[in-house]
């Protein structure tokens, strides 16, 4: 006999294998919405550091650069563990000239569906953690951001943080990134959609009271590392010593970046002025109202006093007030916002300024 019919042979005699029935498929329960937070255990821990991979910050100011004028914006994405904000990815959002547009509004819905669909199918994070916003001169500050933030904290699990780039800064070489998010005092005023002068009050808010500033880290990786090493190592193939050429830059003493900073905190003033005036113009249409008001409750007082005395019923005065439309006090968000742009400006005028003086003495020292 052969060595195939007798393993054939071999096969026969052994009994066959029982076939073990199929195990169903497990059907699992979705959790319910009162349970989830007890579960979650990480949506206890607050977010105390945000973490920016450097392909991240990469991306942002790439971004930042190519966008026209402060207007790179995008969204955030990775993993909040132990009280840290892992950011291992970003993508830009779409720019038009028309926010408020339903139909823009509906076409970048329809872009980070599709964009986050894209990363989940090839096993890339789509965990939307928060978004990064391009800015220049450090003034930040706008109702847009504001409303962004304010959605996204009441969305997300830990509320997400807003990244903010500073174009400026980093075109003089100093890569400027903070993260923000607001604060409970303010997130109340807006649950409440009171932003009165007394609500101001109550809350203690001003402009440096809306955001609440997180501790920001880049971590890098050994490649990014290896690439730096690379650039900076010295080069054969040219006449300098390295493969970066050197950058005389910071020696130029042009004052354009100070004259462009003049003009953004002259235009922040006029902003400031003409919102002041709106508040102003509403806040004497809300007192001629009132005065109108009580001066017929007044008159109609008399008028029952005297009805009272001739032995007739009071006229009512609950007709009064549908009579006269008392408009609500006006919103003091908006000048709150435009004073946090006027500082951030003065700040970074402060600073370009001084760092220009102290070019100018150095070269004037150094002509001498």
């Amino acid at each position: 006999m052969s060595a195939p019919s007798m393993a054939a042979a071999l096969a026969a005699s052994l009994p066959a294998p029982s076939t073990a029935p199929t195990p169903a498929a497990p059907v699992y329960e979705a959790i319910p919405p009162s349970m989830s937070t007890a579960i979650d255990v990480e949506v206890e821990i607050p977010i105390t550091c945000v973490q920016l991979d450097a392909l991240v910050v990469s991306k942002i100011i790439q971004h930042g650069r190519d966008a026209p004028l402060a207007s790179a914006h995008g969204l955030l994405l990775g993993l909040d563990l132990e009280g840290v904000l892992e950011v291992s990815n970003s993508f830009p959002l779409p720019i038009h000239a028309h926010d408020d547009d339903e139909k823009v509004s509906k076409s970048i819905a329809r872009y980070q569906t599709s964009t986050l669909r894209s990363l989940r199918e090839v096993q890339g994070d789509d965990n939307i953690v928060g978004f990064y916003q391009a800015t220049n001169l450090g003034a930040f500050l706008s109702q847009s951001l504001v409303d962004t933030q304010a959605i996204h904290q009441d969305r997300l699990r830990h509320g997400g943080v807003v990244v903010v780039h500073d174009i400026s800064q980093t075109a003089r070489g100093t890569a400027s990134l903070r993260a923000f998010k607001l604060t409970p005092s303010f997130i109340d005023a807006r649950k409440k959609a009171n932003f009165s002068t007394s609500s101001l009050i109550h809350h203690r808010l001003t402009f440096s009271s809306i955001l609440e500033e997180i501790p920001l880290r880049i971590r890098t990786n050994p490649l990014l590392n290896s690439f730096l090493k690379v650039l900076a190592a010295p080069s054969s193939t040219t006449q300098y010593t390295s493969a970066l050429p050197p950058s005389y830059s910071v020696l130029d003493l042009g004052n354009s970046g100070l004259t462009r900073n003049l003009e953004q905190v002259a235009e922040g003033i006029d902003n400031y002025r003409t919102e002041e005036g709106n508040v102003a113009y509403l806040s004497r249409q809300i007192a001629r109202e009132k005065s109108r008001l009580e001066s017929h409750l007044a008159k109609r007082r008399e008028e029952n006093a005297q009805r009272v005395a001739q032995g007739l019923s009071p006229l009512p005065e609950e007709d009064v007030s549908r009579m006269f439309k008392i408009p609500p006090e006006p919103s003091r968000l908006e000048s709150t916002l435009l004073l946090g742009q006027v500082d951030a400006y003065a700040k970074m005028l402060e600073s370009t300024a001084g760092l220009g003086l102290a070019k100018m003495y150095a070269a004037k020292g150094g002509g001498e």
